[in-house]
């Protein structure tokens, strides 16, 4: 049974406080209308903390597709707002490392990612959860959410994930690993560990993590890099983003549909980029919870 057609009627809402939104936004307007989408309305948002407020306006307000421009934090933010409702969910991926939209199978691109929008087709798609908080893509306790709490905007903005890499090898200085619990409810496993993912996609900071997650699966991810050694932490992330044949060595994966994580020391979450969470928590798979604008040939 084939799917109905993605809507042809959208408001365009862009953080203009991302690394690229400024720039695109008046750009994104221009060639989504040139593609044949027809802006009901279309927002440039200079403080990020509205964006959800004007996603769930716009679809208050009965908008068939909402497009979102940002990067993971904004989609991460303003998804709440469509969980539940009759309304498509378009990602303009403007933000730094864009792991949904990569996860998605979108074209990093704006003339590629209009086009998907424009001739693409509807996906079902799951979410993550911690606790109550829904995300697109990723969380991250460890070293992750240090360096995304501290990294500079500046730095951040103009040199993209090089900035996260420089930040990365200050913060890991005096960073120390974590006793880290993971409970499935039936069995409780309890190791060492410098760095954890939750996983309800594939990417992370623009680097492919796990073969196994992704967005329609029913299942979420929790990937936990084992031991108490830095380095380690290191080379885990160097043999992933160079996909190297043991780039699986240092960690251990979980799949199902529901986690308690506990750590001692307590330790902050990374809910796609922002810190939000801190355990213990319990994170969960939200089944097909929207439906998202994709590429028709992914």
């Amino acid at each position: 049974m084939e799917s109905k057609p993605l809507p042809k009627d959208a408001v365009l809402i862009v953080n203009a406080h991302s690394r690229s939104g400024q720039d695109h936004f008046a750009q994104a307007r221009d060639k989504l209308e040139a593609a044949g989408i027809r802006l009901i309305a279309a927002h440039a948002v200079e403080d990020p903390e509205k964006m959800a407020a004007t996603v769930a306006a716009a679809v208050a307000r009965g908008a068939p597709m909402v497009i979102v421009g940002g990067g993971d934090g904004s989609m991460s933010g303003t998804v709440d707002e469509l969980v539940g409702k009759n309304c498509v969910f378009g990602v303009l991926p403007l933000g730094t490392a864009n792991s949904f939209a990569r996860t998605l199978g979108l074209p990093l691109d704006l003339d590629g990612a209009v086009q998907a929008i424009a001739t693409g087709k509807r996906r079902r798609v799951d979410l993550g959860m911690v606790d109550r908080d829904y995300f697109v893509n990723a969380a991250a306790l460890g070293l992750s959410p240090q360096i995304g709490q501290t990294v500079p905007h500046k730095l951040k903005r103009y040199l993209g994930r090089i900035g996260y890499l420089i930040w990365a090898v200050k913060c890991a200085v005096g960073f120390r690993a974590f006793r880290l619990t993971v409970d499935d409810g039936q069995t409780e496993r309890r190791m060492w560990s410098t760095e954890v993912r939750i996983l309800n996609g594939s990417y992370l900071g623009g680097v492919e993590l796990s073969d196994h997650a992704d967005v329609d699966t029913g299942e979420i991810v929790v990937q936990a890099v084992v031991g108490r050694s830095k380095p380690r932490l290191a080379w885990d992330w160097y043999a992933k983003f160079f996909k190297l044949r043991d780039r699986d060595a240092h960690t251990e994966e979980f799949h199902g549909r529901s986690f308690r994580i506990d750590t001692v020391p307590r330790q902050k979450i990374a809910i796609d980029g922002e810190v939000l969470a801190k355990t213990p928590v319990t994170v969960r798979i939200a089944p097909g919870a929207i439906e998202v604008a994709a590429p028709a040939d992914h």
